[in-house]
């Protein structure tokens, strides 16, 4: 199956209880990345890859315009609903591939991306569109679960990963989403790292496909049982499988031309 074909079943599937989920609509995250955005919080921002729009309606409720951008038409329906449900009239929704940004040069104040990253299977490019769509002194805000620098604990927890979501490409080490970032031409201004502690059943009900649970159960909890943490903390507390996903939030500059 094509990649973005394959991302779009997994969220259409997803959209309902994505939407819904503690760890996606933590205020707390969200928050973060409004105030990432800075001085240019006013303007006009694309949010990529908005999922069901959490991040679109907080950056909407002070900024002029904000387009609400994403592959999967159920996750913009959600989308839709949020910021209609907020009395927001200044988001505009558009369907398309991060790879091929459907914007001329120059037409945002900020781009802000959410939990994609790792979905991406052409993670530079998209951030060479990005600063393309981004005017002069832009900022883009990306906030993504990074894995660990170790190459066999970050190919481990990747594997764990695609296993729950086949629509996973890597989540990648800080190093390289750094330096990836400013591979495109950016300047990065902060970053700041925290742990987001998880549960499995938790995390597993998020997909929306049960039949992965038990296979993914028996798996995870046999590497926790062996010591193997993978880099994200794996372990048994209380009869449950727990983990930690590792954010990493970049606040970077678009240098003047």
């Amino acid at each position: 199956m094509d990649h973005l074909e394959r991302v779009k079943q997994e969220f259409t599937r997803q959209a309902g209880t994505f939407a819904a989920a503690a760890a996606i609509t933590d205020d707390q995250l969200t928050r973060r990345i409004s105030e990432a955005v800075g001085a240019n919080a006013a303007g006009t921002i694309l949010d990529v890859a908005c999922g069901p729009g959490i991040v679109t309606a907080a950056l909407a409720a002070q900024a002029r315009d904000v387009v609400a951008f994403d592959l999967t038409p159920e996750m913009l329906s959600q989308a839709r609903q949020r910021c209609a449900k907020a009395g927001l009239q200044n988001v505009t929704f558009k369907e398309g591939s991060a790879t091929d940004l459907p914007f001329a040069e120059s037409s945002f104040d900020a781009v802000v991306t959410r939990l994609a990253v790792h979905h991406f299977q052409e993670s530079r490019r998209v951030f060479d569109e990005m600063f393309r769509v981004l005017r002069g002194d832009g900022t883009l805000v990306v906030a993504d679960v990074v894995s660990s620098e170790n190459t066999d604990e970050s190919a481990l927890q990747n594997a764990i990963e695609i296993l729950r979501d086949p629509s996973h490409v890597r989540m990648l080490p800080p190093s390289e989403l750094l330096s990836q970032v400013e591979a495109a031409g950016f300047r990065i201004e902060t970053q700041t790292t925290w742990d987001k502690p998880r549960e499995l059943d938790e995390w597993m009900g998020i997909i929306n496909a049960p039949e992965r649970a038990a296979p993914l159960r028996t798996v995870v909890g046999a590497l926790a049982r062996a010591g193997a943490h993978a880099g994200m903390g794996l372990s048994l507390a209380a009869g449950k499988i727990v983990f930690f996903h590792r954010w990493l939030l970049i606040s970077a500059r678009k240098r003047r031309s």
